[in-house]
């Protein structure tokens, strides 16, 4: 066996959480040209069947569902469910997640509270639901999609930066609390990346210029450009792969080194 095959999925099952398109959709076509099988889940059915026509267009056979999760009775049902149609979860990506940009003065506590429970509460709920089995079957890989904002803060972002640091910490619990179980838990970071998320602050404005964020964010990446879903794939398979296997707690910053950079000198 060469060692590239460390890096093979082959028979295993992984499970990325609201990956219909962008971040979750290149995480999971990487895991599939690598081996796996895909399961993925949405808030709805539209969004379900959205993803299901463009896996298939991939030449990709996923197992689409619908599920909230943030419904901690809906997620553990579901888990019950995978298991029973496809198979145990060797692999869980939690990647569903929301920001909302709004001044921290002028955010409800509702609002606040519906960014950390989306983007913390539910990575918890799914990682506590897929661990008993990995448990069972004498190994797992979680990885979490973190972000910058779990380690800078920016305005309007409070609830996705609180969100996004306690993630980080709940990783690195996970991988101290069931490691020893030949479970890893990490995070992926991902820097600017250029989905539809992100569109509109790439647009060019009506004299042709780029957007203000566009040009700041170009500017503050020593890689001088917006990262692709692409970007994502290598380390994303790394990560679900026996390569990995003493690699536990670690979150990995794929930002084009934006972390690293103070930014030139006005």
């Amino acid at each position: 066996m060469g060692f590239e095959q460390n890096f093979s999925l082959k028979g295993k099952i992984a499970w990325i959480t609201g990956a219909s398109y962008g971040i979750g959709f290149a995480i999971a076509t990487a895991y599939a040209q690598s081996g796996a099988t895909i399961v993925f889940n949405d808030i709805n059915a539209e969004l379900v069947e959205k993803g299901l026509k463009a896996y298939e267009e991939a030449g990709i056979k996923a197992h689409g569902y619908v599920c909230d999760v943030t419904d901690e009775q809906a997620v553990s049902e579901l888990v019950k469910r995978i298991e029973k149609e496809v198979g145990v979860v060797d692999i869980l990506v939690n990647n569903a997640g929301i920001i909302r940009r709004i001044p921290m003065t002028e955010m409800s506590a509702a609002e606040f509270r519906k960014v950390v429970d989306v983007d913390l509460n539910a990575p918890f709920i799914v990682s506590k639901a897929v661990i008993p089995s990995m448990i069972k079957k004498g190994h797992g890989k979680i990885i979490n999609i973190c972000s910058m904002m779990s380690e800078l803060g920016r305005e309007t972002v409070s609830a996705y930066a609180a969100a996004k640091g306690g993630l980080k910490m709940l990783t690195r619990n996970i991988c101290s609390e069931y490691g020893k179980y030949n479970i890893q838990c990490n995070g992926i970071g991902p820097g600017y990346i250029a989905t539809p998320q992100t569109a509109a602050l790439r647009e060019r404005q009506p004299d042709g210029s780029r957007h203000p964020f566009d040009s700041f964010i170009v500017a503050k990446t020593p890689a001088e450009r917006w990262g692709e879903p692409k970007d994502l794939m290598g380390p994303a398979v790394f990560l679900a792969s026996d390569a990995s296997d003493f690699v536990n707690g670690h979150i990995l910053y794929v930002d084009g080194g934006i972390l690293a950079y103070i930014g030139k000198q006005p």
